[in-house]
């Protein structure tokens, strides 16, 4: 017999990884792919001769996901062994075991488990069947470990169990053994050392012969890497495991590698690939289950992209097949996972050929079967989804009993992921209720639950940006809503509210920018404005369904908070507007009307209160597309606001950086640009000159054109204490981290490279970088999030400041903006960067042939302004 975790059927269930799988289907519809966590391991274990039906017959029950019975199996193999004194065959039926009640979340019988088969395990025996026994028990304690968040233990183990797969000469056990340690480390937030591993058993696995455990080592490590971000790899992976098996003699199941390549490709936004693949694995389907999973998926993904006609006959002849579907933990997430499409439907589609009575029975049945399978993971996941479908109907009751029993089941298990999901749905019912108080503390443990996942939910972040927004960020705007909802007509918002909302808003941004860059890598900690500048005022916009809200922190004071009754769509209008009319080409009364009007919403209600307090600084902490537009251009009929306060953005106070080592007039600085035509980008001609000018006013280096290298760059980080780099050159801003860099001469900086470039010092030449200057980048056209890649820069290259433009800037004023903010650095040492730029761009509003905003505003300093 081959053992549990072999050929083209492993499916070695890990709940740590089925958090990410949830949270995937959660976010993006996507039916959980039955092989996503699967490892592939190769060594052939053979039982005694008594066990051998039981540990089969455990084997079958686990992979259709009828875990009742698996363990049934597996406890009458352990009994066996036990009397027979099969100390092996003991080990290996409690290490299944184990893993069954581990996907259960009976976290204490599956230790009690391991405890046993680790006891028994005898490191001086050295037969390659005792050494794969050994290693598949080490490889389910590093699940376990994993599970409970123990990371560093969990590394240790699946070390044990590469060295023993070693010993038993199981090539594909060590390397799944490795993917394993991969997916560890990357929890520990070792994102290199993941890459490094998973690179190294990439390369193994090429020179391994065609097999089938090849091609499902290919397929586990295809989904690992998918699951960690690197979409395009796996995605090559993935085809390498295809080829492999079409040129296979024996018959391979083809259905899985071609769900995990429809998958890739819907996280690319391929969507005519995704379809394809999709039904390509429906037919390919050796199994009733495997063929539905991916008819679901087939039918999700026409549901998220609006396609009524071609989603509504795949949910049609899919119903009945569910229906008949025997009861096993797949099944009851296929029928979950039909349900969720049907919903979305629903909304688009008034005549759906299923009515709601149907589609309550289905999920009725899933959560009877989840029961009878004693799986309370996936009776949560359906329970909840029932609760959700009373929520579409508005019969709020049963909605929210159905919701707090799903709810008080995940927490059983402390299944976490799923918890999440039902508190921010019992917090949406509770506040249709009318109940706000309750509400508010629902969706409080919500997003405690969102940030307990905050690294799973970056690893899953291959997919589009638009699942962030849909599923995660909802949950933060409306508990800010709620917070910032008077209880009653004349009613103030207690202090409170207003400190839980600003605590909320600032803790988006760090989620917006965990997602932005697929890593939870920001480390954050709670600032007090009145700790970094007393003349200060920070500005919390934020955009609600009904109206924009603003909370405004002052140092010394109470936090103030007000509303400009105005729908989302209108402040969406009026930003594109905005956008638009800041080209020289459109008339000024257009841009003035859109400058007063965002005046009117953000500062005019404030107007009397900063002028009291002798304001100096607006700190703006922005949301949605807010961000993309230059705060210093707004206009109270009479002037701009930065003629009247210095104007800096903050992505969050949290991530400010301290200013121990302020500027000095002795600051070295990095100068560095492009001129030439380079790679596609025009000439930028000007570049020169900004380069010198600056470099009459900074001693430094200067790289220009050839020179300016991504080697020259790090070398010179490297060897000497720039405090000041000035990289004048093409770049781009973006939503999506691959699309935010930097051009050099010989290629590009991308966001995710430049703490690597920027912070390689040397010993004894730490000197912090108190400013980065990124002249010439611009955000990209068309993307409302674009600045989150301006930010994306800041935080990663460890810069106290960063100033950036918001768009292509003019050539020819560049340069004297540039001399202008530098000249007032060197001149006045102990006034703050953002008088400074505020300086800078007065000097350019002073003249006749710039005083246009599309010259001067594009220019922002975001981080610390002082």
């Amino acid at each position: 017999m081959k053992r549990l975790a072999t050929k083209n059927s492993r499916r070695k269930k890990r709940l740590a990884t089925s958090v990410v799988l949830f949270l995937a289907a959660w976010l993006f519809g996507v039916a959980v792919p039955p092989l996503l966590a699967a490892n592939a391991r190769s060594v052939i274990v053979e039982p005694s001769a008594a066990a051998t039906p039981w540990l089969e017959q455990g084997r079958r029950h686990y992979e259709s996901g009828r875990l009742s019975e698996a363990i049934d199996a597996w406890q009458q193999a352990a009994t066996l062994s036990d009397r027979q004194g099969a100390s092996l065959d003991a080990v290996l039926a409690r290490s299944y075991l184990s893993l069954a009640y581990q996907d259960l979340g009976h976290w204490r019988q599956a230790e009690v488990l391991l405890d046993r088969a680790i006891e028994a395990i005898d490191p001086t025996r050295d037969d390659s069947r005792a050494s794969a026994v050994y290693a598949q028990a080490f490889n389910i304690l590093g699940n376990f470990q994993l599970n409970l968040g123990r990371a560093e233990a969990a590394l240790s183990s699946w070390e044990q169990a590469g060295r023993w797969y070693a010993r038993a000469g199981d090539e594909l056990g060590r390397l799944g053994a490795e993917i394993d340690r991969a997916q560890a480390l990357q929890v520990l937030g070792l994102y290199r050392r993941s890459q490094l591993l998973l690179d190294e058993a990439n390369a193994d696995l090429a020179t391994l012969p065609d097999s089938a455990v090849k091609a499902t080592g290919l397929l586990s490590l295809g989904n690992a890497l998918y699951v960690l971000g690197d979409r395009h790899e796996a995605r090559r992976v993935l085809e390498d495991s295809l080829a492999i098996a079409r040129r296979l003699d024996e018959t391979f199941d083809l259905s899985p590698i071609l769900l995990a390549l429809g998958n890739t490709e819907r996280a690319d936004n391929n969507f005519e690939a995704a379809a394809d693949y999709y039904d390509r694995s429906a037919t390919a389907a050796t199994t009733v289950l495997g063929r539905i999973e991916a008819q679901v998926n087939s039918a999700s993904l026409f549901a998220q992209q609006k396609t009524p006609d071609a989603a509504l006959p795949r949910l049609s002849a899919l119903y009945e097949a569910l229906e008949d579907l025997p009861p096993s933990r797949r099944g009851v997430y296929a029928r979950v996972n039909f349900t969720q499409s049907w919903l979305e439907l629903s909304e688009q589609t008034p005549e759906l050929p299923l009515d709601r009575t149907a589609i309550a029975q289905l999920l009725a049945d899933a959560v009877l079967q989840a029961r009878q399978l004693d799986d309370p993971r996936s009776e949560a996941y359906a329970l909840g989804q029932l609760g959700r479908l009373y929520e579409e109907s508005q019969q709020w009751t049963e909605a929210r009993r159905l919701t707090e029993r799903a709810l008080s089941v995940a927490q059983t298990v402390d299944a976490n992921d799923i918890a999440a999901r039902w508190q921010w749905q019992l917090g949406r019912v509770l506040k249709q209720q009318g109940d706000y108080e309750s509400a508010i503390s629902v969706y409080s443990s919500a997003i405690e639950s969102l940030q307990g996942l905050r690294r799973d939910l970056a690893a899953i972040a291959p997919e589009a940006q638009f699942s962030f927004r849909d599923s995660v960020e909802p949950v933060y705007r409306q508990l800010v809503d709620l917070l910032l909802t008077p209880n009653g007509l004349d009613a103030e918002i207690p202090q409170a509210n207003l400190q839980k909302a600003r605590e909320t808003i600032e803790a988006l941004q760090l989620a917006e920018l965990d997602n932005f860059f697929r890593e939870a890598c920001l480390d954050a900690r709670p600032v007090q404005i009145d700790a970094i500048d007393a003349n200060a005022v920070v500005v919390y916009p934020i955009v609600l369904p009904d109206r924009l809200a603003v909370v405004l922190s002052i140092p010394g004071q109470p936090l103030r908070h007000y509303a400009t009754p105005v729908l989302e769509e209108e402040i969406d209008r009026t930003l594109e507007d905005w956008v638009q009319y800041l080209n020289p080409i459109f008339p000024e009364r257009l841009r003035l009307e859109r400058a007063q009007t965002l005046y009117d919403w953000l500062i005019r209600p404030a107007e009397s209160l900063l002028e009291r307090r002798d304001t100096e600084t607006l700190v703006f902490v922005l949301d949605g597309m807010l961000r993309n537009l230059p705060m210093a251009a707004l206009h109270d009929g009479e002037r701009y606001l930065i003629e009247r306060y210095a104007v800096a953005l903050a992505p969050s106070l949290r991530l400010l950086q301290g200013n121990e080592n302020e500027s000095s007039e002795t600051s070295l600085a990095l100068m560095g640009g492009l001129s030439e035509s380079r790679r596609g980008y025009a000439a930028l001609p000007g570049v020169k000159a900004e380069i010198q000018k600056i470099s009459s006013l900074l001693a430094g280096e200067i790289l220009l054109d050839r020179e300016f290298t991504k080697a020259r760059v790090r070398g010179q980080v490297r060897e000497r204490p720039f405090s000041i780099l000035h990289l004048a050159t093409h770049g781009q801003f973006s939503s999506d981290a691959e699309e935010t860099y930097l051009v050099t001469w010989d290629g590009e900086i991308k966001v995710k490279d430049l703490d690597r470039l920027l912070r390689s010092r040397e010993t004894g030449t730490r000197v912090p970088i108190d400013l980065l200057v990124l002249s010439a980048c611009q955000t990209a056209a068309g993307d409302k999030r674009a600045a989150l890649g301006l930010a994306g820069f800041a935080v990663r290259s460890g810069a106290r400041s960063t100033l950036a433009t918001l768009w292509a800037v003019n050539d020819l004023s560049t340069p004297q903006l540039m001399e202008a903010f530098y000249e007032h650095l060197r001149r006045h040492p102990e006034r703050s960067k953002a008088e400074a730029l505020r300086q800078a761009q007065l000097t350019l509003i002073q003249t006749s042939q710039y005083n246009h905003p599309f010259y001067w505003s594009p220019f922002v300093l975001v981080g610390n302004w002082l």
